[in-house]
């Protein structure tokens, strides 16, 4: 048996192809950090202006997540995330050669749409060839692929544009983004029945579901206040970790630390080593004590602690900011575990549309968080520019920060009635 016909083998290969292609994602949402010069100096935006360049991926990102799950759990992951990919790559092919910020803005938005279809394509394909015992781990470690996409969003990334240039850099990321997408049809099935092979023992029979029973689930989800409480979870910590380690965190340590962004870079790196390793080391926890709520609730405890550091100290030493910008990657796992939850919720058939429910809180904090973020920043602008960077006072950063942390202590008391309602503190 090689390893195309052995079922165990196969999901392998097959989430390795969807897998790239996420990794890919995570490059373009997490890179306007360390494009942030460039991209001011071409578009001349403001920072509210750049917050929304930002978010325009997130915001149509978030808008296709329910009918993502409409389209994953009706067609299956091979379809979806092979149009996605070619979508991404379209959109990146347009903004490397967008002369204007509107161009730019419409095309991260095609990066976006495109995007915005890999995750829950996914989480989907895990569903349908992973055991339930191995779905929180099996979710970490994409959150882990998330992790690499952002490391390679940090410094490597600023070195090659550097090098390169950001246009040609974001043409490569395209040619790679075709490539992925080809691997995703060719290797990427609904099912092992559907590719042919013997069923996987312990994973659930997924069965079709009608478009009628999407609807019975998607009108129980809008009733569900679990749901509710577990969207706000991933909102806040989804919305957070993305605008620290994709926009906001290099700007601050360039202004208020005066560090180069290459330098500067070097501390997202250690968010993004923490979101390679976090969320697997959190959803293998997970999995292996049969627990769900309390190490969410721990989890999200630390992390509004780590989003703290700012808000308290203004300008804490640089060993404390990388401190708390690994802590706030490896702790990302516990929002994470909020959508096996949502998942284990609902029927077989409907984890699709579960998981993308949660995910578009997700990013709809994706969306608003850096923009409100931008506005808070632009109130309290000095006038002068460093390293390129626009400058704000530190306590301008101090307030944009306390928004995250915030949302966040929001987050962790949503976290915490969700164990209280589930008798499981």
């Amino acid at each position: 048996m090689n390893v195309l016909s052995d079922p165990t083998k196969r999901r392998w290969l097959a989430w390795g192809a969807l897998a790239t292609v996420f990794l890919l994602v995570n490059l373009h949402r997490l890179s306007t950090a360390v494009l942030s010069e460039q991209l001011t100096a071409d578009f001349e935006t403001t920072a509210a202006q750049l917050g929304t360049l930002h978010a325009s991926f997130f915001l149509i990102y978030a808008a296709i997540q329910i009918p993502t799950g409409v389209l994953a759990d009706r067609v299956g992951p091979r379809y979806v995330g092979s149009v996605g990919a070619i979508v991404l790559s379209l959109g990146a092919v347009g903004f490397a050669l967008s002369e204007s910020y509107l161009l730019a803005f419409v095309s991260r938005g095609l990066i976006g749409l495109g995007s915005g279809v890999i995750f829950v394509s996914i989480l989907r394909f895990c569903a349908n060839w992973y055991r339930t015992d191995e779905f929180a781990t099996m979710t970490g470690l994409t959150g882990s692929v998330a992790g690499l996409g952002a490391i390679l969003a940090t410094t490597p990334l600023a070195i090659t544009v550097g090098v390169f240039g950001w246009r040609p850099t974001v043409l490569g990321l395209a040619v790679v983004g075709f490539v992925a997408g080809g691997a995703v049809f060719l290797l990427a099935r609904r099912s092992p029945a559907h590719a042919g092979l013997d069923p996987i023992e312990g994973v659930p029979e997924q069965p079709s579901v009608s478009l009628e029973e999407i609807g019975g689930y998607l009108r129980t989800l809008v009733t569900d206040l679990d749901q509710w409480l577990l969207s706000l979870v991933f909102f806040a910590g989804n919305g957070s970790i993305l605008t620290l380690i994709g926009l906001w965190g290099v700007p601050y340590l360039v202004v208020v630390y005066e560090l180069d962004v290459t330098t500067a870079s070097y501390f997202t790196l250690l968010g993004s080593v923490g979101l390679l390793f976090g969320p697997t080391a959190i959803g293998w926890v997970s999995d292996r004590v049969g627990r769900r709520f309390l190490p969410m609730t721990i989890g999200m405890g630390l992390l509004t602690l780590a989003f703290t550091v700012v808000p308290l100290l203004g300008k804490p030493p640089l060993a404390v900011v990388a401190a708390s910008y690994l802590g706030a990657g490896l702790l990302f796992g516990a929002a994470m575990l909020s959508l096996s939850v949502v998942k284990e919720r609902y029927p077989a058939g409907a984890s699709g549309v579960a998981t993308a429910t949660v995910n578009t809180a997700g990013f709809i904090g994706a969306t608003i968080l850096p923009a409100i973020m931008g506005v808070a920043l632009d109130a309290h602008r000095t006038g002068e520019t460093i390293g390129g960077t626009v400058a704000y006072t530190q306590y301008g950063y101090r307030l944009a920060f306390a928004i995250l942390a915030g949302c966040l202590g929001l987050a962790f008391l949503s976290s915490a009635w969700l164990s209280l309602r589930n008798r499981v503190v």
